[in-house]
């Protein structure tokens, strides 16, 4: 038997936080080595941090990874040790994995296919690495090995796929096995969406099996540059099964799983796969390097899958803690002082209150409270438990107009008092008035809602903004936005109004999944925490921006459509690229209980206010990415501010001739 111990790190990095980056990769390594791990896989990029942007074109950037590269060397004594940053040569930018053996930086293996898909841009700062390519880069004292690379360390040949080499139809990972690879380690930067565990656990798993070997995936964790969450998976798959992972989502700044593997069981199993098709050339892209590995001994499989991670609604669950996580994050990184949320009573304010004190419970129940108060940097914090925590934290407020209702008031109430943040009313009626009255006299008339209707509307959401904005500033807090995906979509919002904040959690993910959401959070809630029965007053109303007078019945979907509907066809036009009449298929074949005269009208609805809003989403506050569906126009879905609105495709709308669905 040659038994090796294995590990995956995972870690809360942040771009150009040198000291904090450093600190963590270093008590990983120490970790390991206290575990007597033999091979260690750090995420990618970690040194500089995954989310630096054009920083990367920096030199002094780079000059600075290399100078903390260095500084990290003698932490790796006795281990192999792969850690990440971002190289210049030959006057192209490469995203490398640096491999350091007993204290020396032995190879830089750099990545092959890049990610430039969704809110990654990699092809923007970096160039692929050419397949069987290899160079050397100058060093103070030494030639370092640079390219298509992987390494006899002892006798165990080591290779790797960085991220998005996993992802790609020609894995790299088949080249290896051919050439007898033992170990794939797969240092990655893969931002979490709902449902994206489960296609890495195949990769991992299907990785280990088709090419027999012994996987390695570490990724990163929380909030790491604004946008973007990492969930903090770590696997270790051999032969095809799963023997090491790590629990997600965790506030800890630094998580490791480690397994003992047995290296010629992998190539016995190699040799025993018929389809098995070894390399038996010269292997020129193989670098020997000398070291002895430690005797292990067999273990046992740990693979920590928290009770959540088997609930019936993992997306709800999923949706919670990473939501958690990154407000977590955003707030210690920002320096702020919690946050102030304007509730109006309803589904969306409720969901970004309920998201903040949800990083409270969670967090303490995790780090305890004052491990939380640390982490956070907020020491002065005075309470001890997780209720006192929120409060002190957590600031709502209830803005009400002569429009507001009593239903609202009380739902707003209901819900402040359930999370125990510290809640205020104040009514605005008299600057709404104040306003208007300015409006009046400078027009020269009354201002009228049969003439002056968005005018009249807008100005009360626009008035609320300042009481928000000064109590955030009192408080040395953030004031989220309560602006969501779909809203974004159609412009159902008042711009420097209900979209004032400096952050929009709920602005990657659409108005008919947070409806359910909270439904479940009102009967069900994240395992170990329960439901929140007040949310009841706020689920069984109608969503209401309340802006027009009370003998109005203004509804969201009454003014724009059935959210579910909306969602339908912001998939199939944005999504898909579907036109309005493929648009209307979908429809069609999707909602058959609605009139034909609804779903054309629901359709030009969509596509007119798609267009004119393309500015309002230019300025919306940064938002989660929490799906594959962002509308965010600097990070995922570019469109022109001015266009000429579909105005043709909607002509062709009217035609009774529906052409059928081209496939995507």
């Amino acid at each position: 038997m040659l038994l090796i111990r294995v590990a995956a790190a995972v870690l809360n990095q942040t771009p150009m936080d040198w000291a904090g980056n450093s600190g963590t990769i270093r008590a990983a390594i120490a970790e390991a080595r206290r575990r007597d791990v033999d091979i260690l896989c750090l995420p990618e990029l970690c040194v500089t941090g995954y989310g630096c942007e054009d920083a990367f074109y920096s030199p002094a950037l780079r000059e600075m990874a290399w100078q903390v590269l260095e500084e990290l060397l003698p932490e790796t004594r006795g281990m192999i040790v792969s850690l990440g940053l971002p190289v210049m040569h030959r006057n192209a930018l490469f995203n490398c994995a640096a491999v350091a053996v007993d204290g020396q930086l032995r190879a830089l293996v750099a990545k092959r296919h890049l990610a430039g898909d969704g809110l990654h841009y990699e092809p923007r700062w970096f160039k692929p690495w050419p397949p069987t390519a290899q160079s050397t880069i100058d060093r103070p004292g030494r030639a370092v090995p640079i390219g298509d690379l992987h390494l006899n360390i002892g006798g165990v040949r080591v290779g790797f796929e960085i991220c998005e080499d996993a992802w790609v139809a020609a894995r790299p990972g088949a080249e290896l096995a051919a050439r007898g690879i033992d170990v794939i380690l797969n240092p990655s930067a893969s931002h979490f969406a709902l449902g994206k565990h489960a296609v890495r656990r195949r990769l991992v798993l299907e990785g280990s099996r088709a090419f027999g070997l012994t996987y390695v995936y570490s990724n990163l964790l929380g909030n790491e540059a604004g946008r973007a969450i990492y969930d903090g998976d770590a696997m270790i798959a051999s032969s095809g099964r799963l023997i090491a992972a790590g629990s997600r989502f965790s506030f800890r700044p630094w998580q490791l799983v480690d397994a003992v593997v047995d290296i010629e069981t992998t190539r016995t199993l190699q040799a025993r796969t018929s389809s098995f098709e070894p390399s038996v050339g010269v292997d020129a892209l193989c670098l020997d390097v000398d070291h002895r590995f430690r005797m292990q001994r067999p273990s046992a499989p740990v693979i920590e899958v928290d009770p959540w991670e088997r609930a019936e609604a993992l997306s709800f669950e999923e949706f919670a803690r990473a939501e958690a996580l990154a407000l977590f994050d955003y707030a210690r990184k920002s320096r702020s002082r919690g946050f102030v949320v304007s509730l109006s009573g309803g589904v969306d304010s409720a969901a970004c209150a309920l998201l903040a004190a949800l990083m409270v419970r969670l967090g303490v129940a995790e780090l305890g409270a004052s491990g939380f108060k640390s982490r956070l940097g907020c020491t002065s914090l005075h309470s001890g438990d997780a209720r006192g925590l929120t409060q002190e934290l957590l600031t709502t407020i209830y803005q009400s107009t002569h429009h507001s209702s009593q239903a609202t008031r009380a739902a707003a109430r209901g819900v402040a008092e359930a999370l125990h943040s510290r809640h205020h009313e104040f009514d605005v009626s008299d600057l709404v008035a104040r306003y208007v009255a300015l409006g009046e006299e400078a027009e020269g008339r009354a201002l009228e809602w049969s003439r002056d209707d968005l005018a009249l509307q807008n100005i009360q959401a626009r008035a609320r903004a300042p009481g928000a904005w000064l109590l955030a500033n009192l408080r040395g807090a953030l004031l989220l936005t309560t602006s969501n995906r779909s809203e974004a979509a159609v412009g159902y919002a008042t711009m420097d109004g209900d979209t004032s904040g400096g952050l929009a959690p709920l602005g990657g993910i659409d108005k008919d999944f947070l409806r359910g959401w909270l439904r479940w959070m009102e009967r069900v809630g994240p395992t170990g925490i329960g439901p929140l029965p007040a949310l009841h007053a706020v689920n069984a109303m109608p969503p209401t921006a309340e802006l027009r007078p009370p003998g109005a019945d203004q509804t969201d979907e009454g003014d724009l459509m059935p959210y579910d509907v909306l969602e339908a066809i912001e998939d199939a036009a944005v999504g898909h690229g579907r036109s309005p009449r493929e648009c209307l298929a979908v429809l069609r074949e999707s909602f058959p209980g609605h009139e034909e005269s609804d779903r054309r009208l629901w359709i030009r609805r969509f596509f007119t206010l798609w267009s004119r809003s393309q500015w309002k989403r230019e300025r919306l506050a940064p938002s989660f990415h929490v799906d594959d569906k962002n509308l965010d126009p600097r990070s995922w879905c570019r469109f022109p501010i001015l266009s000429g609105g579909y105005a043709r495709e909607l002509e062709e709308l009217e035609s009774e001739e529906i052409r059928p669905l081209r496939p995507v």
